[in-house]
């Protein structure tokens, strides 16, 4: 899946579309650039990392959001193209499916799409059709690796950069397709890209795209869909009862497109046997992109689209930016076969414009604090005080700030004091230099003291009678009424336990409070962390509850203790590799959870696997949630 689509081809000006009165200015901490473009799903933004790394940022359409399948599916495809890491891939690196709009950002592509490309500049010269053809096919290995079936592979959702062609909104219209309202006047999905088995109802297979994909190399090497244009019904009739139309595709790409065309599934070739038709079509051996793969014309439209656009102004900063995930590993085709591409780095700005890429977070000085907010707070609940991305109003240097109070006393009121006792105070501080200077500081605490029953003092904080200054937390309360601060407890940290690797099986529960913490049978019955079948974590222990950790948020026992953003449970779905999760249970433990790995999805089992590390009697028991 991914979110970002391409405007009308043109200038940058045309490309970076200024925010309209109905646009956000920021999307869940990200800060808007300029609009991308629009479709039947919804508008895209531009965006910026910290690092200046331009993101494409997908809102989906309201009505989508209404409808809780499409937000069921939608959640389902987002966890699954977030472990889609592929070359040729936009990859997936932030979501929301559960907000009032739902949204996804991406690697911004800086490049047109196959069909702005086709549409203002002609077919693309064999060579670079070979090389696109070979590249989209390793995007579909990835896809189809984790689980997904693109269903709208088409040339609108194929980019072209400088250093190969990218596959964007993959997963994207199974979602679409669980919503009425895609038989109410909103189209999703070009029929003229469809499959026999798509277009009649019938089972989706990856073998869909592989159709898809000799439709778009059609299209790309003569400029029109391989089954001609027209009203969609007709378009679907000719895709299901006749042959393609080829006669415009050259001849070393008719072999390819013919075997992609075939109506039967099981007939259209494999990944691997894509690669290796695009290989022996080829001059060379082996497929090699050089620096120009693209026609000058496209390459320009590249250019155009790689310089930033200027911000007329700064939106508010954001957050802290989440930390990226752990790529996938790499891609390996089953059969051996050279690689397609020899790709260069893209050519993305190095540092975003003034006003955007989010600044780093206030960071208060006092420790145990919480860490900052990141782009997205995953909980609709406003982000604590102490996690804002604003700096502190400071105070004047010249002003001198307020005492503060002792533990069980409001701050004293500010005011000038009484003139009569300022030559004496005056007096008081010659003495107390000399008198230390002399006799020492004890001498010194008895004259300040006689003084001040002398003088009648009845001030709201006094030294203690003894012989030695007492700390504020042992201080008692002046005046009537007060009652002693509780006395801070000097008992250690305890000492963290970490158990690392556990495979956390849905229906199971751990125990933290276990010397070897590992997985028992049951998710209901007032356990203190368990997988619901449901797909979901749960703490269930009596006065227990969890907080799901922002991204680049430190996990450490001084930040648990200091969250409250607390949760009885967690759905699945919302985790993501290197995620972490504060548990405190009933009877006074902490638990620190990192998600290291989901089930594979042919796994007959559905399980985490998480490292825990436990913090016994971190906090006190409770007897209520």
């Amino acid at each position: 899946m991914s979110g970002q689509q391409q405007p009308d081809r043109g200038s940058a000006s045309q490309v970076f579309q200024p925010l309209a009165g109905d646009d956000p200015t920021t999307i869940a901490g990200y800060r808007l650039a300029a609009k991308l473009g629009a479709g039947g799903m919804g508008k895209v933004y531009l965006s910026y990392t910290p690092g200046g790394r331009p993101v494409a940022i997908k809102v989906i359409r309201p009505e989508f959001g209404e409808d809780p399948e499409f937000r069921r599916r939608f959640a389902q495809e987002v966890r699954s193209a977030q472990r889609v890491q592929g070359l040729f891939t936009a990859p997936v690196i932030d979501a929301d499916t559960d907000g009032t709009q739902p949204w996804l950002a991406t690697a911004y592509v800086p490049g047109p799409s196959l069909a702005d490309a086709v549409v203002a500049h002609g077919a693309l010269p064999v060579e670079a059709v070979l090389l696109l053809i070979a590249g989209m096919a390793e995007a579909l290995h990835v896809i189809h690796g984790a689980g997904i079936v693109h269903r709208d592979l088409k040339p609108s959702n194929v980019l072209l950069a400088a250093d190969g062609p990218r596959v964007i909104d993959f997963g994207i219209a199974y979602a679409a397709d669980a919503t009425s309202l895609t038989g109410s006047g909103v189209t999703i999905g070009t029929p003229s890209f469809m499959a026999p088995e798509q277009a009649a109802g019938s089972r989706v297979t990856p073998a869909t795209d592989i159709f898809a994909l000799g439709q778009v190399a059609a299209y790309a090497a003569t400029g029109t869909p391989a089954f001609g244009e027209g009203t969609s019904h007709g378009v679907l009739y000719r895709i299901v009862h006749e042959e393609p139309d080829l006669t415009g595709v050259p001849e070393r790409l008719r072999e390819l497109v013919t075997r992609c065309l075939a109506k039967d599934p099981d007939a259209r070739p494999s990944i691997a046997e894509i690669i290796a038709l695009c290989q022996s079509a080829n001059a060379e051996t082996v497929l090699r992109r050089p620096e120009d793969w693209l026609p000058g014309a496209v390459s320009a439209d590249i250019t155009a689209r790689t310089a930033a656009p200027a911000p007329v102004q700064a939106p508010p900063p954001p957050t802290v930016a989440p930390t990226a995930a752990a790529p996938a590993p790499a891609y390996s085709p089953t059969t051996p076969v050279a690689p397609a591409y020899a790709p260069t780095a893209p050519a993305t700005p190095a540092t975003p414009p003034p006003g955007y890429g989010p600044a780093p977070a206030y960071q208060p000085p006092q420790p145990p604090q919480p860490q900052p907010q990141p782009y997205r707070a995953p909980v609709p609940a406003p982000a604590p005080a102490h996690a804002h991305a604003y700096a502190p109003t400071q105070a004047s240097p010249h002003t001198p700030a307020p005492a503060p109070a002792y533990p069980g006393h409001p701050m004293p009121p500010t005011q000038q004091p009484p003139k009569s006792r300022g030559k004496r105070g005056a007096v008081i501080a010659v003495a107390v230099a000399l008198v230390f200077g002399i006799a020492g500081g004890g001498t010194a605490y008895v004259l300040l003291k006689n003084e001040e029953k002398g003088a009648g003092s009845n001030q709201a904080h006094q030294q203690p009678q003894g012989g030695s200054s007492a700390s504020p937390g042992k201080q008692k309360s002046g005046g009537t009424g007060g009652e002693a601060a509780p006395k801070q407890s000097a008992k250690p940290d305890p000492a963290p336990a970490d158990h690392k690797g556990i495979n956390l099986t849905a229906g199971y529960h751990l125990t933290l409070g276990d010397d070897t913490v590992r997985p028992q049978p049951g998710e209901d019955g007032g356990y203190e962390l368990s997988y619901d079948t449901g797909g979901y974590l749960d703490a269930e222990t009596t006065g227990g509850n969890m907080v799901l950790l922002d991204p680049g948020q430190e996990g450490s026992l001084a930040t648990c203790r200091a969250e409250t953003r607390f949760a009885s449970n967690i759905y699945v779905n919302k985790l993501s590799k290197g995620r972490q999760i504060c548990v405190t249970t009933g009877s006074g433990h902490l638990g620190l959870v990192t998600v290291q790995g989901f089930s594979a999805e042919d796994s007959p089992s559905k399980y985490l696997t998480l490292d825990v590390t436990v913090w016994r009697n971190a906090v006190g028991a409770r007897s209520g949630s």
